[in-house]
């Protein structure tokens, strides 16, 4: 059974005219039940840890804290982007449970998704760009640690370089990271992935695919992951806000269904987080990332 996870939480207040579209996180999972792609059996609702042991093998301890008791410098707090609130770090903490249930529920049935994630600008000391702590990255860790996998793929296809992520296990052979990115787009300064392949602005379809296509296989074959997380950002798409690439929503959909094909053709299991989705109209945001959960129940199941 494709499992997800979501909390009501995920669709934090913002003020009025706020850029980021939150209300995503409250109607794709209303689309998915609406047409019968999911059922209310497929959602499991993660919870604000107890224990934040998980976080703190990622992120340094005076960062964590200086988010969970709101001392984080303004200098520190703009960067983020959100107005910093209890209720706002607890909804990271449980977006970070969400995906490291979802991997083990991904060890179980091949696939497992979080409706929200995909926190890749979060480094190990510092948040940016509505980026806290890094799911992915906590989940990948807790894995390793657990001895549930020894070597993790990212994947991370947003169209923004996975910076944080890239920081965060710079000297990790356990984990390797590949980021396929906007080459002219936020972050200007870029880390290093252990594979990067920017992009060209209005990069299509074809050419996207293409290059797709003929690396990850290979690198899988190389580095032979146990474990895949996949960052299955739809601002790839034309319409995008801060995308910058000339993507259809098609194209896009062909990215996810080729990802998730690789993994169950050679039963790695993976775990997807959204990433980013900022398209004027919401239904396109909604709709494409609608398509990576049309697909996991697809191929999967």
């Amino acid at each position: 059974m494709l499992k997800i996870a979501y909390h009501p939480i995920y669709n934090h207040p913002l003020p009025k005219g706020h850029r980021f579209p939150m209300a995503k996180y409250e109607l794709l999972p209303e689309q998915l039940l609406y047409e019968g792609t999911c059922t209310c059996q497929n959602f499991f609702k993660p919870i604000r840890m107890l224990d934040v042991a998980p976080i703190l093998k990622v992120h340094d301890p005076v960062y964590f804290y200086d988010l969970l008791n709101l001392t984080l410098s303004q200098r520190a707090a703009r960067k983020i982007g959100f107005p910093l609130s209890e209720m706002l770090i607890e909804r990271e903490i449980i977006i970070a449970d969400g995906t490291i249930k979802a991997s083990k529920y991904a060890l179980k049935y091949g696939v497992a998704m979080n409706v929200a994630g995909g926190t890749h600008h979060a480094y190990s000391n510092r948040g940016e760009a509505f980026c806290m702590f890094n799911d992915q990255a906590v989940g990948a860790r807790y894995l390793l640690n657990e001895k549930l996998a020894e070597k993790v793929l990212i994947v991370d296809l947003d169209v923004h370089q996975g910076n944080g992520t890239a920081e965060i296990f710079q000297n990790d052979p356990a984990v390797f990271t590949f980021s396929m990115h906007g080459k002219g787009n936020y972050p200007f300064v870029k880390e290093q992935s252990d594979l990067d392949i920017p992009l060209e602005n209005d990069t299509d379809d074809d050419t996207y695919l293409k290059v797709l296509k003929s690396t990850l296989p290979k690198l899988i074959e190389e580095q032979k992951p146990d474990f895949i997380y996949y960052l299955s950002g739809v601002d790839v798409v034309a319409s995008d806000k801060l995308g910058k690439l000339a993507m259809t929503i098609d194209g896009c959909k062909e990215r996810d269904r080729f990802v998730l094909q690789t993994c169950k053709d050679r039963a790695i299991p993976v775990m997807c987080s959204m990433g980013g989705g900022y398209s004027p109209d919401i239904k396109t945001i909604v709709d494409a990332h609608a398509n990576t959960f049309r697909l996991a129940q697809d191929i999967f199941f």
